[in-house]
């Protein structure tokens, strides 16, 4: 259904600006795609896609965010003065939602696969201009939300317990997610893909009855793979 529910926007998308073009070849009208800060649509739509199909998540609503930004400032209507002021409230903002719709960030994960997520034991792993490395120790692991905004994280999951199917929500805004994960798992990955694009690198399970790590990517000029 997620992939169903994109691809019907992105296909609606590029309709509605073929019929705008061919309007300007018959004078029908003029309309002008690159307008200034065009480019920060790649950033808000796939998130605004995300939050619908979704619910919240720190990914996503971190892309909209910066998105809407970079385009006021494009616009001329805030300078990038302000915007580099406006990180430490929009910082304080970002904790308080979380804080308010903590359920919701964590239990939007099962929407693909019918389980219960365990509210208190979901991760949360954010690198922003920075590059993480995460080892997760030999305990059980349930999940979590990766994100990765010009920077890199390395998840390595190698060791984790994983007895049931868990959800890994991740987004790369102009950055890379690289997850290693055990052997003795099956992967599946449905991913949005902007100018970027997320690949299965991991080797097969051939136990069918083994869990599968369910993995939701939104790749904005950014990838992810899982290893």
């Amino acid at each position: 259904m997620k992939s169903k529910f994109s691809n019907v926007v992105w296909g609606i998308i590029f309709i509605a600006l073929g019929a705008f073009y061919a309007g300007n070849i018959f004078n029908l009208w003029s309309f002008n795609l690159f307008f200034n800060g065009w480019w920060t649509l790649f950033i808000i739509i796939p998130c605004l896609i995300g939050i619908i199909e979704n619910g919240l998540s720190t990914g996503n609503i971190v892309g909209l965010i910066i998105g809407i930004l970079l385009l006021l400032s494009s616009q001329d209507i805030i300078n990038t003065r302000m915007i580099t002021r406006l990180i430490f409230p929009v910082i304080l903002i970002l904790i308080g939602i979380k804080i308010v719709f903590r359920d919701n960030f964590c239990k939007n994960s099962s929407k693909y696969i019918n389980r219960n997520v365990n509210v208190d034991k979901c991760l949360e792993y954010t690198s922003i201009f920075t590059n993480q490395k995460e080892i997760y120790p030999n305990l059980a692991f349930d999940g979590a939300n990766v994100m990765a905004i010009f920077g890199k994280i390395e998840l390595n999951l190698l060791n984790a317990i994983i007895s049931e199917d868990i959800v890994i929500n991740s987004t790369s805004i102009c950055g890379k997610i690289d997850i290693m994960v055990p052997r003795n798992v099956n992967v599946k990955i449905s991913s949005t893909p902007i100018f970027g694009g997320a690949t299965n690198k991991a080797r097969s399970c051939i136990n069918t009855n083994s869990p599968t790590i369910y993995i939701n990517a939104t790749c904005i000029f950014g990838g992810l793979d899982s290893i």
